[in-house]
């Protein structure tokens, strides 16, 4: 997409302004505030601006010096292969701008919250929603985030039943939002004497985690029910009342909390899980009702869409929604080469993105 200058003369005027008004002596400190975080947002912006203003500028003025008869053969000479270069790096410059000025997702920034649940293929099903939870964690190492567990409930063959855990750093739901969804598993299980091949699948929900008062939950709205822990844990589990079920009453949401020997940290963690997903589903219905404004072509996030199969025989993982398949499986599995599915996933997004502002479907 061509950015016109007048638009790359905007973008700088405003970065220029915020940062002005920043060093204002009068400035309140909620009005810093909103202006520091004005700023950290369009700073990125101006610097592919200024970036694209640079290479045009250059390339304009190299075009003047090979353009007149009187010019030296040497320099014009010289100005032509500077000009290649020029125009090689362009396009690139204008990508980079593009991209920064598509519509942000308000939540990319957001830390999320993190749900596995074991679907069909019984007790293989579980064991895999353990793999898929120790290659989120694995993953998360590598990006230097922190990964927190609010809630598991065992497999009594290992793995889960269902995990959910709360993943905090930069940029955490931007690059996990597309592992929403149906997650699949071809392999031999271990309790399998014939050899035959299983096939078995994970359900994964990346949820944007809010801030407080971005979701306001009145007390009357909450039904809080106190009972008895079941299950390992220690002693403490069947002769304490600390396990907590909140039913958010407006939507049905019920969320449940035991793994804490405190009810007053169960209720907390509860509260955490409940608000992202009062958020989530305030997110889902305002997004429906822009059906079609934006489809991206990875796909909606629906749970309920197969995503992704990992296949053990061959050794390969293949994401069906942009056809990629990779013959890597023990590497993906263990955290590191999943960011080469991620990557591909945000690029195929971002591609879709920039030619819809284009107008090409």
């Amino acid at each position: 997409m061509h950015i016109s200058a007048e638009r790359i003369a905007q973008i700088e005027a405003r970065r220029d302004e915020v940062q002005a008004s920043m060093t204002r002596a009068d400035l309140a400190a909620d009005a810093f505030v909103k202006l520091s975080k004005e700023y950290a947002e369009i700073e990125p912006v101006a610097n592919a601006a200024r970036e694209l203003r640079r290479l045009r500028q250059e390339l304009a003025a190299l075009e003047t010096m090979t353009g007149g008869e009187e010019a030296d053969p040497l320099m014009r000479e010289m100005a032509q292969e500077e000009m290649q270069v020029l125009k090689s790096q362009l396009p690139a410059a204008e990508r980079a701008l593009a991209l920064q000025l598509l519509p942000r997702d308000a939540a990319d920034a957001r830390p999320a919250m993190l749900e596995i649940r074991a679907g069909t293929g019984g007790d293989e099903a579980a064991l895999f929603a353990g793999d898929l939870f120790r290659m989120y964690q694995r993953y998360a190492d590598t990006q230097g985030w922190k990964l927190e567990l609010m809630s598991a409930n065992a497999s009594e063959v290992g793995g889960f039943k269902e995990v959910v855990a709360s993943v905090n750093g930069a940029g955490v739901f931007a690059k996990l939002k597309f592992e929403s969804g149906v997650h699949r598993v071809q392999r031999v299980p271990a309790t399998e004497s014939g050899g035959r091949i299983h096939t078995s699948a994970a359900t994964v929900a990346i949820l944007p985690e809010p801030e407080e008062v971005d979701v306001q939950i009145a007390d009357s709205d909450l039904k809080i029910d106190i009972y008895r822990a079941s299950g390992a844990g220690g002693q403490h589990v069947n002769t304490t009342d600390s396990a907590v079920r909140i039913t958010h009453l407006p939507t049905g949401i019920v969320v449940t909390q035991q793994d804490e020997r405190s009810q007053h940290k169960n209720k907390a963690k509860a509260m955490q899980v409940l608000r992202a997903r009062i958020y989530e589903a305030e997110r889902e219905r305002a997004h429906s009702e822009q059906a079609g404004a934006r489809k991206a072509m990875v796909g909606s996030g629906d749970r309920s869409e197969r995503i992704r199969t990992y296949n053990f025989p061959q050794g390969r993982v293949t994401d069906h929604r942009i056809n990629l398949t990779l013959h890597r499986l023990p590497e993906i599995l263990e955290g590191p080469g999943l960011s080469e599915v991620i990557d591909a996933l945000i690029a195929e997004d971002e591609a879709a993105r920039l030619a819809q502002l284009d107008g090409v479907n």
